[in-house]
């Protein structure tokens, strides 16, 4: 958390708020958070720069500035980042504070501090923050299941290891994951190369449809995760599998399991999903 479907919604609550403002100077409270360049050298570049656009890849969110620099945040499993006044008390945690032209704030904070911020120069090769080695988008129009079959198909790993892969699709976290295999009525330890090309299908299927569901919710607040504007994801009801062991399954009633699998905690229906 947060997963593609937090990010866009934080993406989008913040391209209103920012676009067109200038940064006038960056607190950096944690220095740690700043992956690239150094800390110092952050601040002095970001000072008295516009940001012009606000984008996602994956799960990492990027701002366009005015001189062609490119600012990429990654905000792990408890990273927040939000706009908000100045005169507002800060919240526990926050380690990078941008002071906007408009008087306000656009505040980083992150508990386990596993979250951060690169800034990456007009030109400059990305060899650091990670998204040259993202696979596609779910949203691309060459997104489909013959991509899927085409990189797992062959490979021996559970179904669930094999989507979250970020180099195969960009942005699916667990949740989700969960929520997809629901939907296409397939075991989520099962492996890679035994899926059909008919359940690859339906896998494909029900990415977009289920992100885009979520992102329409506001995405999904458990404990941590807020949009740009402070606001708590509203998708937690609409979920059918992930967090609901012991539970009747919406589609059957048999009752909903939870086990590991690759080392992350997995929902799923014994028998809607055999």
């Amino acid at each position: 958390m947060p997963e593609l479907p937090e990010v866009e919604t934080i993406k989008r609550t913040l391209t209103p708020l920012l676009c067109g403002k200038r940064i006038l100077s960056a607190e950096i409270v944690r220095g740690e958070v700043i992956k690239h360049p150094h800390a110092a050298d952050f601040a002095e570049k970001i000072k008295e720069r516009t940001i012009e656009n606000i984008d996602r890849r994956g799960k990492y969110i990027i701002f366009t500035l005015d001189n062609g620099d490119m600012l990429a945040a990654h905000l792990r499993m408890t990273g927040r980042l939000v706009y908000e006044e100045t005169a507002k008390e800060r919240k526990p945690h926050t380690h990078v504070v941008f002071h906007i032209d408009d008087g306000n704030e656009l505040r980083f904070s992150d508990t386990r501090r596993f979250g951060g911020f690169w800034l990456l120069s007009k030109g400059e090769t990305d060899d650091f923050t990670g998204m040259q080695r993202l696979g596609i988008e779910p949203f691309a129009a060459e997104f489909d299941a013959k991509h899927l079959s085409y990189c797992l198909g062959r490979r021996n790993v559970a179904v669930k290891q094999g989507i979250l892969d970020q180099t195969v699709i960009a942005g699916l976290g667990n949740i989700y994951a969960d929520e997809v295999l629901f939907a296409a009525g397939i075991e989520p330890s099962r492996r890679t190369n035994t899926v059909s090309e008919s359940e690859w299908q339906a896998i494909a299927a029900a990415i977009p449809v289920i992100l885009e569901r979520a992102i329409e919710n506001n995405g999904t607040t458990f404990s941590d995760y807020l949009d740009g504007q402070g606001n708590a994801g509203k998708n937690m009801p609409f979920l059918q599998a992930y967090k609901r062991a012991g539970e009747p399954c919406l589609k059957c009633g048999a009752i909903m399991q939870r086990k590991k699998v690759a080392g992350r905690s997995t929902f799923y229906c014994p028998e809607c999903q055999k």
